[in-house]
């Protein structure tokens, strides 16, 4: 609730669902026709009952869930205020039809329907008030816009059934005034100070809490009841403890300690996560320093045998790889192209190291055609460096096929090289400082669960590696 501001969209389509379905319900079952009305007029009473509250609620969604959002996508105004005016006026239509007519009203002007309309104009205003000057940057964080917003939404619709009151009746109003806060309030109640404290073992401190509002509720309904001069009120009274005692305050145990047991699964899964991503930035901070490593002493060694275009191409390559590094690979996604061209410079670096070996055979075919989406970095390179790695013999012949290719939203990679059982102690050395396959296997287990192939296969000659995965 501090963080991020909550889907208040949502919040008041829900609310004022809950009002227009109060208001249904009343009128469905909570009218009684007089016993001398006329049986036509009586029905046609009825059912306007129902078709206005309906009108207004299915204007009220296409206006507030239709229209507005498609604004805010758009910003093309004129279609969407000759729909709203549409809406209004059929809206405005049935009202005046059925409540008039039915004698629900008696103005052929529906002054209950003006107040709704100013009402969520009014509210409309306001909420951009409060977003304008209660998130941030004016203030730290979401929680005090949020505990208005949603105190605003409250209001405003306690507001609007009392214009509602000549189709219906003060029921709807009631529930939502006064029995939903009564029963918020003792849940806050409960839970803070009877709940909370059973829990933490304070058993007497809890039971104080409780039976002390029992106690409180009863000597009200005592004192109504003496005032009155009717046992009835008391009798009353009695009854209402009865009810929270044997059904308000169970229900309300059993769902504090159903969210209590989803707010511990929570913070376990949030706990997990945190573990995940440290895991990756672990393994990220393990990848760098050898790919700087390797480049380094490439760069090095070129400088000392080649002639200053070749180290200057390399040192632009290197740059670019360290760009790279530095930003592209601090994030969790990046575009598929600027990890297969950084892969294209690593190639370069190693045929600029290696490319003068005779008894090196590298085949590279990169097929980038097709290749679009978002790729979380480094994933393609391990494999590659694995092969550069462990596929070539200053002794023996040796070979590198890589094939790397996009179908349908995919990306595809096939990397053979030869295998070299007997090396010397300083080339395993050498190898020790790299980072293995391990580290990118737990990556696609934590980044791209059931969303990626990765089949290793070795015999005496070949390392065959092929990896695929989907692309966002």
């Amino acid at each position: 609730m501090k963080n991020k501001s909550l889907d208040f969209r949502q919040i008041e389509w829900w609310v004022i669902t809950l009002a227009f379905l109060c208001i249904f319900l009343f009128n469905l079952f909570g009218y009684r026709p007089g016993l001398y009305e006329n049986s036509n007029i009586v029905i046609f009473k009825f059912i306007s009952r129902l078709v206005v509250p309906v009108a207004l609620f299915v204007a009220f969604h296409l206006i507030h869930m239709v229209l507005i959002p498609k604004y805010e996508s758009n910003q093309k105004p004129l279609p969407i205020i000759l729909y709203t005016i549409l809406i209004g006026l059929v809206s405005l239509f049935i009202s005046i039809l059925f409540g008039y007519n039915s004698g629900l009203i008696n103005s052929p002007f529906p002054t209950f329907y003006v107040g709704a309309i100013v009402l969520y104009g009014s509210y409309l205003i306001t909420a951009y008030i409060l977003e304008q000057a209660l998130t941030p940057p004016k203030i730290r964080d979401f929680q005090v816009y949020n505990i208005t917003r949603l105190f605003t939404i409250y209001l405003f619709t306690i507001l609007f059934l009392f214009q509602m009151i000549p189709i219906t009746n003060p029921g709807p109003l009631v529930i939502l005034g006064m029995v939903v806060p009564g029963i918020l309030i003792l849940g806050i109640y409960q839970y803070y100070l009877v709940y909370k404290n059973k829990l933490e073992g304070k058993i007497k401190k809890s039971r104080w809490f409780n039976w002390g509002l029992v106690t409180i509720i009863l000597f009200v309904f005592f004192v109504f009841s003496a005032e009155d001069n009717n046992e009835l009120i008391f009798l009353a009274g009695i009854g209402v403890v009865a009810f929270l005692l044997l059904i308000v305050y169970p229900l309300m145990y059993m769902i504090f300690k159903k969210y209590d047991s989803f707010v511990g699964q929570i913070s376990t899964l949030t706990t997990q996560v945190n573990q995940g991503n440290a895991s990756m930035d672990f393994l990220r901070s393990q990848i760098n320093p050898h790919f700087l490593f390797n480049a380094l002493n490439t760069l090095y060694a070129s400088s000392l045998m080649e002639n200053a275009e070749k180290t200057s191409d390399g040192i632009q390559k290197l740059g670019d790889m360290m760009r790279f590094m530095l930003h592209e690979n601090q994030m969790p996604q990046i575009p598929v192209s600027r990890e297969i061209t950084y892969l294209k410079n690593y190639l370069d670096l190693q045929m600029l190291r290696f490319g003068a070996q005779k008894n090196l055979d590298v085949d590279i075919q990169i097929n980038e055609n097709q290749c679009s989406g978002n790729i979380a970095p480094m994933l393609i390179i391990p494999f590659v460096e694995n092969a550069f790695k462990h596929g070539i013999s200053s002794k023996e012949k040796s070979w590198i096929k890589i094939n790397l290719r996009c179908i349908a939203g995919s990306l595809h990679l096939d990397v053979v090289n030869s295998v070299h059982p007997e090396k010397s102690k300083s080339e395993q050395d050498r190898e020790e400082s790299g980072i293995g396959l391990e580290n990118v296997k737990k990556r696609l287990e934590l980044t791209y669960p059931d969303k990626h192939e990765l089949s290793i296969v070795s015999n005496d000659s070949d390392f065959f590696v092929h990896f695929s995965i989907q692309l966002h």
